[in-house]
């Protein structure tokens, strides 16, 4: 999966500057990063025109043809296609605010089908397939079958220029398939109501100023995706969904260290660092519903707090 290489590449490339050598001289003139948010404007209005002029195949999804595959599809307005609808007039079209680094960006979620089943949350894994594109239409990235997906908590907003902050952010508003069967030969069939979506995105939610093979420096994005199934999340396994570790609601699991040991709460098997494991601490109904003891009474739950064990 070439999105996950990107992300190596892109982290090492973060800890270099793009610079030069004057002439005759040791000196290295470094060329700093573009102002983050004049190339959000200028991202906005880059989207902004290719929505204008440009369509997806609308009709594919209204009538489906029995050998349909529901990838998303896009072209632009001109030709044969003189009469499309451009993409920025479709009623399914909608935005979002996301930000990072100080700066508020938009984008634009094209949601084809909701979905019928569980939405994931920002902490979850998703079962999809899913396309990368830029603007002038070149793949940089794709998927010939699905593929498990994690989304942790935005972790990668630690780490500069990572797309996968957005298509988290763009993959909360769709569902799973309400169901799948098994084939003779293992293979599986999923019910036919899945999410379907893409989504458009500005250079500061994807690799910014890095320049990742296929993609280069300052380009907006756009992922399209088949959502299939949702896993809840407990990335270390003690009985609390991930997404139950964000404890200051921020959306951001990384951040969320009780124990200030270096290990966020999410991969820490002892929250509180007490030497009582947390699934210890807590209590699972049979029903999957979680109570949280606080036995000093003291406000603070006993997984959280190193004075009960």
């Amino acid at each position: 999966m070439r999105l996950n290489k990107l992300f190596i590449i892109v982290v090492l490339a973060s800890t270099f500057l793009i610079s030069c050598k004057k002439d005759d001289t040791n000196d290295v003139e470094t060329v700093p990063p573009r102002d983050r948010g004049e190339q959000a404007i200028d991202d906005d209005e880059a989207i902004l025109a290719y929505l204008q002029t440009h369509f997806y195949n609308a009709e594919d999804f209204q009538n489906p043809a029995a050998n349909f595959n529901y990838v998303v599809n896009f072209d632009t307005i001109a030709g044969d296609n003189t009469n499309k609808s451009p993409i920025i007039d479709s009623d399914l079209l909608t935005t979002k605010t996301v930000r990072k680094d100080s700066v508020d960006y938009t984008i634009y979620i094209l949601k084809i089908r909701e979905g019928a089943g569980e939405k994931p949350t920002f902490a979850d894994s998703t079962f999809q397939n899913y396309k990368g594109e830029l603007l002038n239409r070149n793949l940089f990235d794709n998927t010939a079958n699905p593929v498990w997906f994690d989304h942790p908590g935005t972790l990668t907003q630690t780490n500069p220029g990572i797309a996968v902050v957005a298509l988290t952010q763009a993959m909360l508003e769709f569902g799973e398939a309400s169901g799948f069967s098994i084939n003779e030969d293992n293979t599986v069939s999923w019910n036919n109501d899945f999410g379907i979506g893409a989504v458009f995105l500005p250079s500061g939610l994807g690799y910014f100023n890095a320049s990742p093979p296929g993609i280069p420096s300052y380009n907006p994005l756009i992922f399209s995706f088949q959502l299939y199934g949702v896993n809840e999340a407990d990335h270390d396994r003690d009985g609390i969904p991930s997404y139950m570790e964000d404890l200051d609601g921020d959306g951001i699991l990384y951040n969320d260290d009780t124990s200030e040991s270096g290990t966020p709460n999410y991969l820490n098997a002892d929250d509180d660092a007490d030497g009582t494991l947390t699934l210890e601490e807590i209590i699972i109904n049979e029903d999957g519903s979680i109570e949280f003891p606080d036995t000093n009474s003291n406000g603070t739950p006993d997984y959280l707090d190193p004075d009960s064990f």
